[in-house]
């Protein structure tokens, strides 16, 4: 299997696929899903899933982001649709990591999709003062200057920086809360949790839709941080002789690869829990 780019995605298709994946991947490594998320999203592919990954900057508007991910992704299955699958029907799940989890929260609350399910991986909605690593220096800032301006008439003409340190993504915090309150539709949902992640709001999220689907929604806390998701083929060389280093560095990877891994066969369990228990 190789990667496709295909109508501003990257396609990975086993020869039978039995059901289409959608990833998107967090806010600052979601514009080449295919490197940053490779051993996750190739280990799905090789267990039969073909995984459509759809690349995304960042801006603050973030439904603008979820229409045009959404509609690229249409133009992955209308290929798949077309050139491999032969009309031949298959369940869609959402897959989404940080704040590619918002984004398939917003497709499924605000356009008309079918989902078998979605699965959101360290879910972050956070404001944008923290979210984005200057603006809450910048706004520090701006207090000071607005004080100086008093003092020293010629700021004046700099005043217009000060409203975009006031910026907010579309739609805040609050109101991508509300909006997954009354209008999310997918009913089978997984959510994923790591120990030592600081930046997750994903207790937040199981609140909201355990009271829409209690039943279809299963909450896990696996061992791991924000970034395991991104796991990479690292390879750690000995020398000649094998060193305290060398075994802190094979711990090490050991470590993290245990991690990802158990966050690949949580994934798998929960697509496909009949498959999984008998090959188990």
């Amino acid at each position: 299997m190789d990667w496709q780019a295909i109508s501003g995605n990257w396609l990975l298709v086993p020869s039978r696929p039995r059901a289409i994946v959608h990833f998107l991947g967090g806010a600052f490594v979601a514009g080449a899903p295919q490197i940053t998320y490779r051993l996750l999203l190739e280990h799905l592919a090789h267990q039969g899933y073909a995984v459509v990954a759809t690349p995304f900057i960042n801006t603050m508007d973030h439904v603008a982001i979820a229409r045009s991910t959404l509609l690229a992704f249409e133009g992955a299955l209308d290929y798949l649709q077309e050139q491999i699958l032969r009309q031949r029907y298959l369940p869609v799940y959402g897959l989404g990591h940080s704040m590619g989890c918002k984004l398939h929260l917003l497709i499924c609350s605000l356009f008309e999709v079918e989902r078998a399910g979605n699965i959101f991986i360290s879910f972050n909605n956070f404001p944008a003062r923290r979210s984005i690593p200057f603006l809450e220096q910048a706004n520090q800032f701006s207090t000071v200057f607005e004080g100086m301006r008093q003092s020293f008439p010629l700021l004046n003409q700099f005043a217009q920086v000060s409203p975009m340190l006031d910026a907010e993504f579309v739609p805040s915090p609050d109101e991508t809360n509300q909006l997954i309150a009354d209008r999310y539709a997918v009913r089978r949902n997984l959510l994923i949790k790591f120990r030592q992640d600081d930046i997750d709001q994903t207790l937040t999220l199981n609140d909201v839709l355990q009271l829409r689907f209690p039943d279809l929604t299963t909450f896990h806390i696996l061992p791991g941080n924000h970034l395991t998701p991104l796991g990479q083929d690292v390879t750690w060389q000995s020398g000649d002789a094998f060193s305290p280093i060398d075994a802190l560095g094979q711990f090490v990877r050991q470590e993290f690869y245990r991690d990802l891994h158990q966050l690949k066969l949580q994934v798998l369990r929960w697509l496909d829990p009949v498959t999984f228990d008998r090959k188990a």
